[in-house]
């Protein structure tokens, strides 16, 4: 009797999502032939072509069939969870299949088919995919509706029978259930994956009942805008750069899809500040190859398949400079034959690893958005400075695209209750001379934090004891803090203005809501000055109750004291003065990041440098400090305040 009711209520909830959502995709709109999913029937010869003709691709391809050989002598994955996820073995899973079934499409040499044919049996035969923690449903339903439609003219009409009805039973039918859909209303990277997994099976299965599929896809076009909403105006991420690169790259892996089906993308990619977003990303790389690395981020800087989609989209090849220089994935070599060949190495053991690997994960897409693209050569981005705003707001000044000891700032406004965000607002990441000399420590690690109990991890409230992690909140962030108190979740901090200039070029950021119960007012400028110093002024205004103000910096430089107002940092034979300009005597606070619980990470070799001052009461201060690499004198600096 419950399977009964059951079973109605969700035929149900089938008959309301059809008629409560637009209609892009109708009864009449018919679709290419299997394979349809990104790369159509016969389109392998072209994109041969294409990679022949540049032997950076033509290596590149070549590494995907090395990984896709050493994958035949690999066991198939078993169904393990780690902590609350089943996302390791999906993720690799995804990889497997997709690396496999290109191999296939592009050699012809069923051996990948039948490989993979083994890996989405087995995973069909899983209790479930996990929907608890709906991505990994997702990515295995991505997973086998790229096998079973790439390899459709070879999978026997029993593996076929099989896969299509885990596709729809492990993964479509439980989109439906409202109990595990909240993705649908998510605006964060949740959505924009969800949704393309959800559609990739629709496509995949379309024939088995094109009315249900028709619906997945109307429903994924419609409940992704809100989501794609966050690149307004100018395409900043307001969850940063690295899940930026997990967001961002199903979001165009499903427009894509919908252009190569339906030829039309329903106006999604002509939504305000998407077109954008790759100019957001490009700049978000340091001379270095670091990554600004606020809320949940890598520091690494990684190549970035998405790039390529941007790029042939608006033909600018701007936005892929450097990503030959990020191309520098782990390469792990194995023997074959009597020969050594690279393979594509990914670990997947957690939730750190995934930003990290979603390039490697779809480096075959990479071939069909990208293979036109001269990687070797792009043109030489002519901005210098970078402005975005939108929920998280950045600017970023360096002095030169071309000197990799170039100097470079980057700050940021926004918010500690947005996506995986940090009680960051206001911090900046400085690098000179190849070196980092202010850095964010970026990620930790989820399934730790989990299994230790960790309360509220993925709260946005004041109390939540997401703020008692180490990383996240602002005592260990390169910004300012008050009476030891923590930054408030409810403010949001906006760029006031930014000014460009030969000499300086500052942005000013008005912090006030993010300390509003603590001081009057706050307003940070950051300025690159003469092409190499970094200066922060920091206007306070101060109540008429005792403040002090502590100012961090995260370093993983060796200091020490030249005055007492005046640090030293040395890193690679390299040296960087810290000079402090305050109406108040400071007191330095230096000591190792080493956290209090054992659920943080350890952070060997991370320094933080505070200094505290005694506010003035009922008063308007300014504190200022440069930092200066080398032994050279401070650059003429243009005061704010």
């Amino acid at each position: 009797m419950k399977k009964i009711i059951s079973i109605a209520l969700f035929i149900l909830a089938y008959a309301v999502a059809l008629h409560a959502q637009n209609e892009y995709i109708t009864e009449q709109t018919r679709i290419p032939d299997h394979p349809r999913i990104l790369l159509l029937k016969g389109e392998e010869k072209a994109l041969k072509k294409n990679i022949a003709k540049d032997p950076f691709w033509t290596s590149f391809h070549q590494t995907i069939l090395n990984t896709a050989d050493v994958i035949l002598d690999e066991p198939v994955n078993e169904r393990i969870v780690t902590g609350r996820r089943l996302l390791p073995i999906c993720h690799d899973n995804l990889k497997r299949i997709l690396y496999l079934s290109y191999a296939y499409r592009m050699t012809g040499d069923k051996k990948y088919a039948k490989r993979a044919e083994a890996e989405m049996l087995k995973a069909a035969t899983f209790s479930d995919w996990n929907p608890s923690h709906f991505l990994d449903t997702s990515e295995m339903t991505m997973a086998l509706a790229i096998g079973y439609d790439w390899l459709y003219s070879v999978l026997s009409t029993q593996s076929k029978a099989i896969i299509a009805k885990a596709i729809r039973e492990k993964g479509l039918d439980l989109s439906c259930d409202s109990k595990l859909n909240g993705f649908l209303k998510a605006v964060n990277n949740w959505n924009q994956v969800c949704n393309a997994g959800m559609s990739y099976g629709a496509l995949a299965i379309w024939e088995n009942d094109p009315a249900f599929s028709r619906m997945i896809v109307n429903r994924a076009v419609e409940t992704i805008q809100p989501s794609m909403s966050v690149y307004t105006p100018n395409g900043a991420y307001p969850e940063g750069a690295g899940y930026w690169e997990y967001g961002t790259t199903f979001n165009v892996l499903f427009i894509s899809e919908l252009e190569k089906v339906f030829k039309t993308d329903f106006g999604l990619s002509s939504l305000p500040g998407f077109l954008k977003t790759g100019e957001y990303i490009l700049n978000m790389v340091s001379p270095g190859l670091q990554n600004f690395a606020f809320s949940d981020c890598v520091r690494k800087g990684t190549f970035k398949p998405a790039l390529f989609w941007f790029y042939d989209k608006t033909k600018d090849d701007s936005i892929l400079y450097r990503q030959a220089s990020m191309y520098d994935w782990d390469f792990k070599k194995v023997e074959r034959n009597g020969k050594e060949y690279p393979i594509i190495y990914t670990e997947f053991d957690t939730n750190l690893k995934r930003q990290a690997s979603t390039g490697k994960l779809f480096a075959p897409i990479t071939l069909i958005w990208g293979a036109t693209a001269s990687i070797s050569n792009p043109s030489t981005p002519k901005a210098l400075n970078y402005k975005a705003d939108g929920e998280t707001p950045v600017c970023i000044m360096r002095s030169s695209w071309t000197d990799p000891g170039a100097s470079y700032i980057a700050v940021k406004g926004g918010k500690a209750s947005s996506s995986h965000a940090h009680m960051d607002v206001g911090s900046f990441v400085y690098e000179s001379d190849g070196v980092m000399w202010a850095i964010d420590m970026g990620i930790e690690d989820y399934n730790k934090l989990e299994v230790a109990g960790v309360s509220g991890l993925w709260g946005r409230t004041q109390d939540a004891q997401r703020w008692d992690v180490f990383r996240y909140n602002n005592f260990a962030h390169n910004t300012l803090t008050f009476n030891k108190s923590l930054q408030l979740v409810k403010g949001h901090a906006t760029i006031e203005r930014f000014v460009e200039g030969d000499g300086q070029s500052t942005a000013v950021i008005d912090l006030t809501s993010v300390y509003d119960d603590q001081v009057s007012g706050v307003k940070r400028a950051v300025s690159l000055v003469g092409k190499r110093d970094a200066v922060i002024e920091d206007q306070v205004k101060s109540t008429g109750r005792f403040t002090m103000l502590t100012w961090t910096l995260v370093t993983e430089a060796s200091v020490s004291q030249v005055n007492d107002h005046m640090l030293l940092l040395e890193k690679d034979g390299k040296k960087m003065y810290m000079k402090v300009d305050c109406p108040t005597d400071i007191r330095w606070d230096v000591h190792p990041a080493t956290p209090i619980f054992s659920y943080d990470s350890p952070n060997p070799g991370v320094t933080i440098i505070c200094f505290n001052t005694d506010l003035g009461l009922n008063a308007a201060q300014t504190v200022k400090v440069t930092l200066t690499p080398d032994a050279g004198k401070a650059a003429p600096y243009n005061p704010i305040f």
